[in-house]
């Protein structure tokens, strides 16, 4: 069950958190894999084994050489996750600036945007492609304006392609992960996400790469042929509800304000 095996995948982002962690769990299960990213990882690619393309995803002749490399290395394409993506430390909408809003604009959804063109442009007739989106699609907090717009496009996009490319059964999905325990949770300007994650997921705690690398695996194999246009929360139950720890953190710190 779940098998990649003779499946041909391209990952972008691949050279560091959730894209290495697919990236090695797709090679586990039998793909024969391309990662992309923007650094040199072409070291890192040996050692797991899977081949290299150096890849910047707001570029398009850049990502539909990505796709035809992996088509010459390995034969038409199986498999796409868009996962490349940026995050900008925390900013107010009223202290906005433009060129910050473009840029993850055109990293996180134009490059989702271009890998889902072109992947499918050399992708087998029945493939799956899926896009890292965000649980930041669904709401975020304050100063993430310019990231929570960028994560709702990759949802976006990600229904219209589905529709777009059902007559050729391939499926277009989108995960939509809380912080993941990455070095980019871990960017200068990003700390109030990282301090409240812990208090505000049921679960108490950052969702793990693998975690969620598991959750492409399930999408981009055959067994589940019949789910596509989705945006699949992995969020730790921070859609659901509130958790305990939310409302104990609550509770202590009213109790203190009554002390004080």
């Amino acid at each position: 069950m779940f098998s990649l095996e003779g499946k041909v995948a391209v990952v972008t982002g691949g050279g560091s958190g959730l894209g290495l962690a697919t990236v090695k769990r797709f090679v586990k299960a039998g793909a024969s894999v391309v990662m992309a990213d923007m650094r040199d990882c072409s070291d890192l690619a040996k050692e797991v084994g899977c081949a290299f393309v150096q890849t910047d995803v707001t570029k398009e002749e850049q990502v539909e050489n990505l796709m035809k490399t992996a088509v010459e290395l390995f034969g038409p394409l199986d498999v796409v996750i868009n996962n490349a993506g940026i995050i900008s430390p925390e900013q107010l909408i009223d202290d906005a600036v433009l060129e910050d809003y473009e840029k993850l604009y055109r990293v996180n959804a134009l490059g989702v945007l271009l890998g889902i063109k072109y992947g499918a442009r050399y992708m087998k007739d029945g493939g799956s492609i899926v896009n890292t989106a965000s649980n930041s699609a669904n709401g975020d907090f304050s100063g993430y304006g310019a990231y929570i717009a960028s994560k709702c496009a990759v949802v976006g996009i990600t229904k219209a392609a589905a529709v777009e490319y059902a007559p050729r059964k391939i499926r277009v999905n989108c995960i939509c992960p809380n912080t993941i325990d990455t070095p980019m949770a871990y960017a200068e300007g990003c700390e109030t996400e990282l301090q409240l994650v812990g208090i505000l997921t049921p679960l108490a705690r950052m969702c793990k790469p693998e975690e969620a690398a598991a959750l492409f695996h399930f999408l981009a194999s055959d067994d589940c042929g019949y789910i596509t246009g989705e945006d699949i929360y992995i969020d730790g139950g921070m859609k659901v509800g509130h958790g305990d720890n939310k409302v104990r953190f609550i509770m202590e710190a009213l109790a203190a304000a009554e002390d004080s």
